[in-house]
């Protein structure tokens, strides 16, 4: 059995900014893109290097996991390379893997091309932005993979094959954490970067990058073709999420993370770590 973690409550700032109408003043502010663009700035310029150390003290991150560099910039440090070692991808054909270390939490997609998180029904088609490639996914599955500040913030391509289509959608940035999901639709509401994929041996897949709140940018490889393993993208400072869509019958997710989700329990898996097989 995996890692599993409980839901965070809302409390603190968050609790105020998304439970509190005054809080809804400064959220508007917040989360407009401007703010993270700022940040962004400042965490990209040598100032920012003082904050690393407090990073590590804080967050306990073991930096021997990490490839060693000097650092120029607190955004340089969060998009550190880890051991190749210590994210080893499963590549037996079968193996769905994950793209990226995270808190998953899994959602059947129906057959009208829905899925509910935390009371909210998101559509396919205003997540993609595309009305016609959300029907690949009608009875499909929603795989949430959720960062936090302290995972490994480089994604991979779950499987070998090519690129299809690339889009950006604009939005605002709203955390990712649970506290704003009950709250906003946030996967549908943020900025967020859409990739089909067209892969080996699950078919066509769907990938969103979602930023978040003071992310400084999501960025993306531009590869036609890609192999199993190999980086796709990476998130600066903040954390932020990766949604998988998959189509039906061509994947099957383990079991424990629908059932986790089910009882508010997030799952904790790492980069290339077998989370479902090829039917």
């Amino acid at each position: 059995m995996r890692e599993t973690f409980p839901e965070p409550q809302a409390k603190g700032s968050l609790k105020f900014l998304y439970y509190n109408r005054f809080g809804g003043i400064f959220l508007r502010l917040l989360t407009a893109r401007w703010v993270s663009r700022l940040a962004g700035f400042f965490l990209d310029r040598r100032i920012s290097k003082p904050r690393i150390k407090k990073f590590i003290k804080k967050h306990g991150i073991r930096m021997e996991d990490y490839l060693p560099e000097e650092y120029k910039s607190f955004n340089a440090f969060f998009t550190r390379r880890v051991r190749p070692e210590l994210r080893p991808f499963d590549m037996e054909e079968t193996a769905l893997c994950a793209p990226c270390d995270g808190l998953v939490s899994a959602y059947p997609v129906t057959r009208e091309g829905t899925f509910s998180v935390k009371g909210f029904d998101y559509t396919v088609s205003t997540l993609l932005g595309d009305e016609a490639l959300a029907e690949k996914f009608l009875g499909g599955t929603c795989v949430v993979l959720r960062l936090t500040v302290t995972d490994y913030h480089r994604y991979h391509f779950f499987d070998g094959g090519s690129a299809g289509e690339r889009k950006f959608i604009k939005g605002r940035l709203h955390t990712v954490q649970p506290t704003a999901l009950g709250k906003r639709r946030v996967f549908t509401e943020n900025c967020r970067e859409v990739t089909v994929l067209h892969t080996e041996h699950f078919g066509d897949a769907a990938e969103v990058e979602v930023g978040a709140m003071f992310v400084g940018r999501i960025v993306n490889e531009e590869k036609e073709r890609f192999s199993r393993g190999e980086e796709k993208g990476r998130f600066e400072f903040g954390g932020s999420t990766v949604v998988l869509l998959l189509e039906k019958g061509r994947a099957e997710l383990d079991g424990e993370f629908f059932s986790n989700t089910q009882n508010g329990l997030e799952t904790k898996v790492k980069c290339g770590e077998r989370i479902g097989r090829k039917p």
